[in-house]
């Protein structure tokens, strides 16, 4: 009986015991150091000293229609408005190319730029830009300037010391310091194509298309935008990190313009619930495929998990986006996927999105006129009854469509007697050269336009 009744109480015991928790503590002999001394000061300036001149200051001149600043095109008077904005931007060879942010110099008529301890200006000639990733690059005529060096992005850790210049508010050169927030930030919703480095180094306006350089003084981003709730630094700013960069500029200095590849599948991440038929890996999956494309002729299928692209793992759908339009088209790539619990691997030739993109715009009278997405369909139908109708994707700057006040997101929903509510019907509609009524929904409002 006294046994049984051990037993027992040793059982309790068991049961009403606690884990015991097992401090870490510090290095009692741990000491301090000051960092002051009468002997030395803790500075940057030699880092500094050797970028500061690879930043530049660019001003941005357009001249723009006042029917268009006003927004109506019923105001007759025609007068051109000068305006002007001012960025910053990074030396990246000797001869004078300048990558900048596409947004600081997109229109632009006249571009001047100034550089540190240099009194002379220069004009500027725009060489190509992209604005899916705002990035641009200019050119000066000049020469042994003082070129940025460039650092591996991948290898940027949270935590690393920064520095950001550039010209904020236009008061002059500016440096600020900060440490690495975070990296591959992205659905920030900025630009099409997002792998931000975050810092908390003060990004201000005019801080656009200036440098984020690590403490050795080299480049590892170009500043883009902050996320604010007041207008001001709230210590989130974000960098184009300097790999982008370099991709990007290298195509934009030998063509003018970046065309990105295309694998043809539509993509979504994966949820918690849907990770466990994924043996909880990370990836995009596919959630459709357009017919004909290089995804389909590769026999990649709705459900699979696409988790590394030569080697390069995708972590989501943003992820998987970033790097197909790292590549250029044609370029054929080893595609790793998820199929029923089983690792696949294909090699897929990637196609042109600019191609796939063209098939379906027109370009007529200078303005670019896609297909109205789905959802903004939908949300015409229900709030102004509108039934459908294009979207005017963008505007080239001094074209007769421009001139006569036509903007950018604009939707043509008539023309002459005719309703439009597809690319065809837009098509047909302007067959003839005759000067046409063209009805645009703009900001909740009908008004009808001679083109």
């Amino acid at each position: 009986m006294k046994k049984i009744l051990l037993i027992c109480l040793l059982t309790l015991s068991m049961l009403n015991a606690k884990d015991s928790v097992e401090f870490k503590y510090a290095d009692k002999d741990i000491q301090r150091k000051n960092p002051t001394s009468q002997n030395f000061i803790l500075s940057y300036n030699n880092i500094i000293k050797n970028v500061r001149t690879s930043v530049v200051n660019i001003s941005a001149f357009k001249t723009t229609n006042n029917a268009r600043v006003y927004g109506s095109p019923y105001y007759n008077n025609q007068q051109q408005v000068p305006q002007g904005a001012s960025g910053s931007g990074v030396i990246i060879s000797k001869n004078g190319y300048i990558v900048t942010n596409n947004h600081v110099v997109a229109g632009a008529d006249q571009i001047k730029v100034s550089i540190a301890d240099d009194k002379k200006e220069y004009g500027a000639k725009l060489i190509g830009r992209d604005a899916k990733s705002d990035i641009a690059i200019i050119k000066i005529e000049a020469k042994n300037l003082n070129a940025v060096t460039f650092f591996n992005s991948d290898e940027v850790k949270v935590g690393d010391i920064v520095f950001a210049l550039g010209n904020p508010f236009g008061v002059g050169e500016t440096i600020t310091q900060g440490i690495v927030s975070a990296t591959g930030r992205n659905r920030v919703g900025i630009v099409e194509y997002e792998d931000f480095i975050q810092t908390d180094a003060s990004i201000n306006p005019g801080n656009s298309g200036g440098a984020l350089i690590n403490s050795a003084g080299h480049l590892i981003g170009i500043n883009s935008a902050i996320i604010s709730r007041s207008g001001g630094n709230d210590g989130i700013g974000l960098a184009i990190p300097s790999n982008m960069v370099t991709t990007i500029a290298t195509q934009l200095i030998d063509t003018g313009k970046y065309v990105r590849a295309y694998l043809g599948v539509g993509i979504s991440d994966i949820n918690e619930d849907m990770r466990s038929f994924y043996d909880n890996s990370s990836g995009a999956l596919i959630i459709s495929i357009e017919d004909d494309s290089p995804a389909a002729k590769a026999g990649l299928k709705r459900g699979d998990l696409i988790i590394s692209i030569d080697g390069r793992a995708v972590k989501n759908a943003s992820s998987l986006k970033n790097i197909i339009g790292s590549y250029s088209p044609s370029k054929v790539v080893n595609i790793k996927f998820l199929r029923d619990k089983k690792i696949d691997i294909v090699n897929v030739k990637l196609g042109s999105l600019d191609k796939q993109i063209a098939s379906g715009t027109l370009n007529y009278k200078g303005m670019n006129i896609i297909p109205l997405p789905l959802d903004l369909q939908k949300l015409l139908k229900i709030n102004f009854n509108v039934d459908g109708g294009v979207l005017v994707k963008d505007v080239e700057l001094n074209s007769e469509a421009y001139s006569i006040g036509i903007m950018k997101d604009d939707i043509v929903v008539q023309i002459e007697n005719s309703e439009i509510t597809n690319i065809a019907e837009f098509k047909s509609a302007i067959s003839t050269q005759d000067k046409k009524r063209i009805y645009i929904f703009r900001r909740g409002n009908i008004f009808a336009i001679v083109l």
